[in-house]
């Protein structure tokens, strides 16, 4: 399972290596990552019919999850533009989580800081590159 999908995953970095566009990603996922994902689907039907896994299992959960979601998770195959994954939304919230919590404290040295920072990366700002003292 995890093969497959590390398969499209550098499929998509292929992509991007050779900057196709979105129309040209498509195809080429369409070709190379289609075939993949149709086998993972069969996969995951064959785990539960021949009963190789639970579906209470951490694996059966987890292959439950990708057949709930299967149309939404394979968007990239039929969709040009689609991302694999949403990993930068979620990195994106896990920030504001963050900085909520961290807003308890906004009255802290601590608290000064994190929101200095998190308004700079706001506004594109690279804290790395500079020295400020």
């Amino acid at each position: 399972m995890l093969e497959q999908l590390r398969e499209a995953y550098k499929n998509d970095a292929h992509a991007r290596e050779q900057a196709m566009s979105p129309e040209q990603r498509l195809h080429f996922h369409q070709v190379e990552s289609g075939p993949r994902m149709k086998d993972l689907e069969t996969w995951f039907k064959k785990q539960f019919a021949e009963r190789k896994v639970e579906p209470n299992s951490g694996l059966g959960e987890a292959i439950l999850y990708m057949q709930k979601y299967w149309n939404k998770l394979t968007l990239f195959l039929r969709q040009a533009g689609a991302p694999l994954d949403n990993n930068i939304v979620e990195q994106a919230l896990k920030m504001v989580i963050l900085h909520r919590k961290n807003a308890l404290f906004y009255k802290t040295q601590n608290g000064v800081f994190m929101s200095l920072i998190y308004t700079c990366q706001f506004c594109g700002i690279c804290l790395a590159s500079r020295r400020f003292f």
